[in-house]
């Protein structure tokens, strides 16, 4: 199939999964096209099969805001249009399945039909859908795609419970690569990081007020008094400098390394002995489910759908958002039993094997098989010929 994917490019999760989604589809024979405004982050190398459109705006005195949704839409009609796509995939609901439909509807006028899957990854819900001035055109955008996925099952519920929607939404998990994501044997770096033996624990987010990096700090604190450790932190963003002040007030600074973005996150996962997760909402976890693939036992949350990859007392353990206290009790009960910690170790990588890519993507392959199917049989005419 000729599939358009249109993603934000940034480090966040639905940008990743997309490209990574897209990349998988193009290895097995498909031409996929991505449409955004830069270059995605993990689109890194050239690869058979993988196009980039980029959409460029152009500033004018009369808008305060460039109108990307307008541009969006214009460049979405000509890939359509002149790539002769048979299906388009849009990641994050605002703006993306807005301007899809908007899009679909300037084709139908030339007489071209363009189904649309619309995957929905949890802020375009529980931020951005929740904000009564966005309600309404996100209800409509996904009532309006052809076909609806959530990446978790408690995201389905709460669009359903939030939103008005019509559409059935079916769940197609996250998924892992573990062509790149598993333990390496990286010693040497280990021994940089904790040349005295140190347990290793390790964050890894945006450093947004949703990530709760406090409550990870605050269980660090009570973890290195009991157990000599670091603390990697690895991303960037906002609470950053409130975050750094907030490890020199408690004396830890010396103890936590700030790293910044990373690309190669699982050298850093190579080295560590727990993942720390203790979000106040995150639809899925994926970068929970990349530390389980390195083999590294998660203390998270149990917000959103974590409780889903994360399995409390297997993969590692669950406490209540803001529950630091038990967080900790957790992390040193793991990390004071060697023989515990290993098998948890063991349990995580099997959790993560569901997750595999080989898995998910046929699941991603039938539906948009199933939706254009179900396209084609109500009856439009097109006048570009369906490859499904």
């Amino acid at each position: 199939m000729r599939i358009g994917i249109v993603c934000y490019p940034t480090y966040g999760g639905s940008g990743v999964v997309a490209t990574e989604l897209g990349l998988a589809l193009a290895a097995k024979g498909h031409q996929i096209h991505f449409i955004t405004y830069k270059r995605p982050v993990r689109l890194t190398h050239y690869q058979e099969n993988v196009f980039f459109h980029e959409v460029n705006t152009e500033e004018y005195p009369l808008f305060d805001y460039t109108p990307y949704d307008t541009t969006l839409t214009s460049k979405l009609v000509d890939v359509v249009k002149y790539e002769k796509l048979d299906l388009l995939h849009v990641h994050y609901a605002i703006p993306h399945a807005t301007v899809a439909y908007l899009a679909k509807q300037i084709l139908a006028d030339e007489g071209i039909y363009i189904p649309v899957v619309t995957t929905l990854h949890g802020t375009d819900i529980t931020l951005v859908g929740s904000d009564r001035s966005f309600a309404p055109v996100v209800a409509f955008s996904i009532n309006q795609s052809d076909g609806v996925t959530a990446v978790s099952n408690h995201l389905r519920h709460q669009t359903c419970e939030q939103l008005k929607i019509k559409k059935e939404i079916e769940v197609i998990y996250n998924f892992i690569d573990f062509a790149r994501f598993s333990r390496l044997n990286k010693e040497h770096f280990r021994k940089a990081i904790a040349p005295d033996g140190e347990k290793i624990l390790v964050h890894i987010s945006n450093f947004r007020k949703v990530k709760r990096i406090e409550d990870a700090i605050k269980t660090f604190e009570i973890v290195q008094k009991k157990v000599p450790s670091k603390l990697l932190l690895v991303g960037d963003g906002p609470e950053r400098p409130r975050l750094e002040r907030m490890t020199r007030e408690l004396g830890l600074y010396e103890h936590v390394r700030f790293l910044g973005k990373q690309d190669a996150v699982e050298e850093i996962l190579a080295v560590a002995d727990l993942f720390l997760i203790p979000s106040s909402n995150e639809s899925f976890g994926l970068a929970a489910l990349e530390a389980m693939a390195c083999e590294v036992p998660v203390i998270s949350s149990n917000a959103g759908g974590l409780p889903e990859v994360n399995i409390h007392g297997v993969t590692g353990c669950v406490a209540d958002v803001g529950d630091y206290e038990a967080m900790a009790a957790h992390a040193l009960m793991l990390l004071e039993d060697e023989s515990l910690l290993k098998q948890h170790s063991h349990n995580a990588l099997m959790q993560a094997r569901k997750f595999d890519i080989s898995i998910v993507l046929p699941q991603y392959e039938a539906y948009y098989e199933k939706v254009v199917s179900r396209f084609m049989a109500s009856g439009k005419k097109n006048k570009l010929s369906l490859t499904a």
